[in-house]
Protein backbone atom coordinates (compact mmCIF):
# COMPACT_ATOMS: atom_id res chain seq x y z
CA UNK A 1 0.00 0.00 0.00
CA UNK A 2 1.01 3.72 -0.54
CA UNK A 3 1.50 4.37 3.08
CA UNK A 4 4.54 5.96 3.62
CA UNK A 5 5.22 9.86 2.34
CA UNK A 6 8.63 11.06 1.99
CA UNK A 7 9.10 14.84 2.33
CA UNK A 8 11.86 17.12 2.09
CA UNK A 9 12.61 20.20 2.45
CA UNK A 10 14.37 22.19 -0.61
CA UNK A 11 15.64 25.76 -1.10
CA UNK A 12 14.29 28.86 -2.36
CA UNK A 13 15.37 29.87 -5.88
CA UNK A 14 18.65 31.24 -6.24
CA UNK A 15 17.06 34.66 -7.67
CA UNK A 16 14.92 34.83 -4.54
CA UNK A 17 17.60 34.53 -2.71
CA UNK A 18 19.65 36.91 -4.38
CA UNK A 19 17.18 39.59 -3.87
CA UNK A 20 16.37 39.03 -0.22
CA UNK A 21 19.92 39.33 0.47
CA UNK A 22 20.29 42.36 -1.90
CA UNK A 23 17.19 44.37 -0.24
CA UNK A 24 19.03 43.73 3.35
CA UNK A 25 22.08 44.83 1.73
CA UNK A 26 20.51 48.06 0.54
CA UNK A 27 18.85 48.77 4.27
CA UNK A 28 22.29 47.49 6.02
CA UNK A 29 22.88 50.24 9.07
CA UNK A 30 26.48 51.74 10.19
CA UNK A 31 26.92 50.38 14.13
CA UNK A 32 29.14 50.82 16.85
CA UNK A 33 30.24 48.24 19.34
CA UNK A 34 30.07 48.88 23.20
CA UNK A 35 30.78 46.73 26.02
CA UNK A 36 27.74 46.08 28.50
CA UNK A 37 28.28 46.22 32.00
CA UNK A 38 27.16 42.93 32.79
CA UNK A 39 27.89 41.86 36.49
CA UNK A 40 30.24 38.73 36.56
CA UNK A 41 28.00 35.73 37.33
CA UNK A 42 28.28 35.33 41.64
CA UNK A 43 30.17 32.57 42.97
CA UNK A 44 27.59 29.52 43.98
CA UNK A 45 28.55 26.54 45.84
CA UNK A 46 26.07 24.83 43.71
CA UNK A 47 26.81 21.45 42.00
CA UNK A 48 25.40 23.06 38.82
CA UNK A 49 27.76 25.73 37.50
CA UNK A 50 26.50 28.95 36.37
CA UNK A 51 25.52 29.32 32.54
CA UNK A 52 25.66 33.22 30.79
CA UNK A 53 22.43 32.78 29.02
CA UNK A 54 23.28 32.48 24.95
CA UNK A 55 22.16 36.04 23.83
CA UNK A 56 24.69 37.75 26.62
CA UNK A 57 27.46 35.07 25.82
CA UNK A 58 30.02 37.95 23.93
CA UNK A 59 29.11 40.70 26.35
CA UNK A 60 29.03 43.53 23.73
CA UNK A 61 25.95 45.49 21.78
CA UNK A 62 25.68 46.87 18.68
CA UNK A 63 24.54 50.29 19.02
CA UNK A 64 23.55 52.36 16.02
CA UNK A 65 26.44 54.72 14.76
CA UNK A 66 23.99 57.87 13.96
CA UNK A 67 21.91 58.01 17.14
CA UNK A 68 18.44 58.81 15.43
CA UNK A 69 18.13 55.47 13.66
CA UNK A 70 17.20 52.41 15.42
CA UNK A 71 19.07 49.61 17.18
CA UNK A 72 19.41 46.36 14.70
CA UNK A 73 17.74 43.24 15.16
CA UNK A 74 18.84 39.99 14.85
CA UNK A 75 18.34 39.45 10.75
CA UNK A 76 19.58 43.10 9.90
CA UNK A 77 23.28 43.14 8.29
CA UNK A 78 25.38 45.73 9.54
CA UNK A 79 28.65 47.44 9.13
CA UNK A 80 31.15 48.60 11.18
CA UNK A 81 33.45 50.73 8.86
CA UNK A 82 32.06 51.57 5.35
CA UNK A 83 33.61 50.16 2.25
CA UNK A 84 36.79 51.95 0.52
CA UNK A 85 35.68 54.11 -2.21
CA UNK A 86 36.18 52.05 -5.86
CA UNK A 87 36.56 55.58 -8.05
CA UNK A 88 40.27 56.10 -6.65
CA UNK A 89 42.77 54.05 -7.50
CA UNK A 90 44.57 52.74 -3.91
CA UNK A 91 47.30 49.85 -4.37
CA UNK A 92 47.72 49.42 -0.50
CA UNK A 93 43.57 47.60 -0.83
CA UNK A 94 44.10 46.62 -4.21
CA UNK A 95 41.33 48.88 -5.82
CA UNK A 96 42.34 49.72 -9.51
CA UNK A 97 40.06 52.60 -9.84
CA UNK A 98 37.88 53.56 -12.74
CA UNK A 99 39.83 55.58 -14.86
CA UNK A 100 40.22 54.86 -18.33
CA UNK A 101 37.89 52.03 -17.80
CA UNK A 102 35.55 51.48 -20.72
CA UNK A 103 31.64 52.22 -19.52
CA UNK A 104 28.44 51.65 -21.41
CA UNK A 105 26.83 54.93 -21.62
CA UNK A 106 22.75 52.95 -22.00
CA UNK A 107 22.84 51.18 -18.86
CA UNK A 108 21.71 51.55 -15.29
CA UNK A 109 23.68 48.81 -13.78
CA UNK A 110 27.40 48.73 -12.44
CA UNK A 111 29.03 49.14 -16.00
CA UNK A 112 26.87 52.09 -16.43
CA UNK A 113 28.96 55.40 -17.18
CA UNK A 114 26.99 57.31 -14.07
CA UNK A 115 27.86 54.70 -11.76
CA UNK A 116 31.45 53.70 -12.52
CA UNK A 117 32.80 57.35 -13.72
CA UNK A 118 31.61 58.66 -10.20
CA UNK A 119 30.23 61.97 -11.23
CA UNK A 120 33.84 62.66 -13.54
CA UNK A 121 31.87 63.10 -16.58
CA UNK A 122 32.85 60.80 -19.48
CA UNK A 123 33.96 60.85 -23.01
CA UNK A 124 32.33 59.06 -25.85
CA UNK A 125 33.98 57.99 -28.55
CA UNK A 126 32.34 56.15 -31.83
CA UNK A 127 34.27 53.33 -33.36
CA UNK A 128 34.02 52.44 -37.49
CA UNK A 129 35.30 48.59 -37.10
CA UNK A 130 35.63 46.88 -40.51
CA UNK A 131 35.87 43.11 -40.27
CA UNK A 132 36.50 40.40 -43.12
CA UNK A 133 33.43 37.85 -42.87
CA UNK A 134 33.85 34.65 -44.74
Amino acid sequence: SCTVKTCWMRLPSFRSVGDALKDRFDGASRVMVSNTELEAPAQRNDAAPHRVPRRDRYRFQLRPHNPDHKSPGSKDLVYLEPSPGFCEKNPRLGIPGTHGRACNDSSIGVDGCDLMCCGRGYRTETMFVVERCN
